[in-house]
């Protein structure tokens, strides 16, 4: 049977990676107290997190708008050890209004028929601030990109095709 964890409210959130860049391992992880959870997520996840948790934050400031808070987490590395629950096949996020809290929710990637473990990150909107600046740092922060084909350079070197003549 799946589990679903809550961690409401988490007393940490943060995207981090293990491993030299091109061979890194992506993780989202929030704490809870002494309660670590750590989920596996892929490079991409993690730039589309921020940038549909941009999207909310802009949304909600208009929406709901909040007295100046100007607290900061600063503390944004990961937690060890990190023991990845689960891969994450989707993520969702949404805002309770009663609570003014942000949830994240990662859902497990499975196979059609079974069901996913979940995790519920609940969190503060300037977790959620932060956290969108550091997840757009750390996804940045690995190999630098060609600027011909768009591709990943590795530190040993690049094949570009668009620069042997092999466009596409």
């Amino acid at each position: 049977m799946a589990s679903h964890i809550e961690l409401n409210p988490a007393t940490q959130i943060t995207v981090g990676t293990i491993g030299p860049p091109g061979q890194r391992t992506f993780y989202l992880q929030g704490s809870r107290g002494s309660q670590t959870i750590s989920v596996t997520i892929e490079k991409e996840q993690a730039r589309m997190l921020a940038e549909s948790f941009e999207a909310l934050i802009q949304e909600l400031s208009t929406k709901y708008p909040e007295p100046n808070d100007t607290s900061v987490w600063t503390d944004m590395r990961l937690r060890e050890p990190v023991e990845s629950l689960f891969r994450v096949g989707n993520i969702g996020i949404g805002y309770n209004e009663d609570s003014n809290q942000v949830v994240l929710v990662a859902y497990e990637l499975v196979e059609e028929e079974e069901e996913p473990n979940v995790v519920s990150y609940w969190i503060t909107r300037a977790q959620v601030q932060s956290l969108v600046q550091h997840a757009y740092d750390v996804v940045k922060a690995g190999r630098p990109i060609c600027g011909n084909c768009g591709k990943p350079i590795d530190p040993t070197g690049h094949f570009c095709p668009q620069r042997n003549g092999h466009a596409h």
